[in-house]
């Protein structure tokens, strides 16, 4: 993502700004001091197959990246969920400096309530970017914002995968991104919660360093059988994006 300046007047909070993104041409609004989107967004959103006539959502759209991205694919409606109120905010405002309301939604609340907020069987796809660290397990940040986006103090990667089982519809697909050593435990879950698992990418950051993110498509009610796709490597070397990236990135390019 690149900073940028906008012509459209929206009111920006203190420590608030529009960020340009990268290839793409539309606006997002983030907060500096709180979670700011990552590589990851870009690496879900072009994992995702997203199909004609589609009702999507999001589980933990944060300021609204995902469904940014993807609001020229063939989608009917993009719903995206957000816990954190100022996340929720700025995710609206951006929305609406895009001119996507028609195409986007953003709703307010835990996605544990998912199936309250949006009924069952509701939709065909969800897709999440969920907290990937343990409560038990690693450093807790100073911002609260930032602690509740990357560990599950709100929800818990059961709880997840139990949401999108309850308001997708029978062979409904489930894309997600998580991190590579909570493979196992993410079979489990899928199974126990009627998934099965159909695509996996592994992530790693150059060619010769072991992976550090999954990329993980399942299929409610579905039958056995899962494609393992070729390895996804992020940099060619420091700082430098490998053509795989740069392809990802050119699948948003306007």
């Amino acid at each position: 993502m690149i900073s940028g300046e906008s012509d459209f007047q929206t009111e920006l909070k203190p420590h608030e700004q529009i960020d340009i993104l990268k290839n793409n041409g539309r606006k997002i609004i983030q907060n500096k001091e709180k979670f700011m989107f990552g590589i990851d967004a870009y690496l879900l959103a072009g994992f995702s197959e997203i199909r004609k006539g589609d009702i999507v959502v999001e589980f933990g759209t944060g300021t609204g990246i995902i469904p940014i991205l993807l609001a020229d694919s063939p989608a009917k409606k993009i719903h995206a969920l957000e816990v954190q109120p100022e996340s929720v905010s700025m995710a609206r405002r951006s929305v609406e400096l895009n001119e996507l309301s028609e195409k986007i939604q953003i709703h307010e609340g835990n996605l544990k309530n998912a199936s309250q907020i949006f009924s069952k069987s509701f939709c065909n796809t969800v897709i999440s970017n969920p907290p990937y660290i343990k409560t038990t397990q690693g450093k807790l940040n100073p911002s609260e914002s930032k602690n509740i986006a990357r560990h599950e103090i709100l929800c818990t990667l059961e709880d997840v995968i139990s949401s999108a089982e309850k308001i997708l519809k029978s062979h409904g697909r489930f894309f997600m991104i998580h991190r590579s050593d909570r493979l196992d435990e993410i079979f489990i879950l899928m199974e126990k919660h009627s998934f099965k698992i159909k695509r996996l990418q592994f992530v790693f950051p150059f060619i010769e360093k072991p992976p550090v993110m999954i990329l993980v498509e399942a299929r409610k009610n579905a039958n056995s059988g899962v494609k393992v796709l070729e390895p996804l490597i992020m940099y060619d070397s420091k700082g430098i994006y490998s053509k795989q990236i740069e392809a990802i990135y050119k699948k948003f390019t306007r």
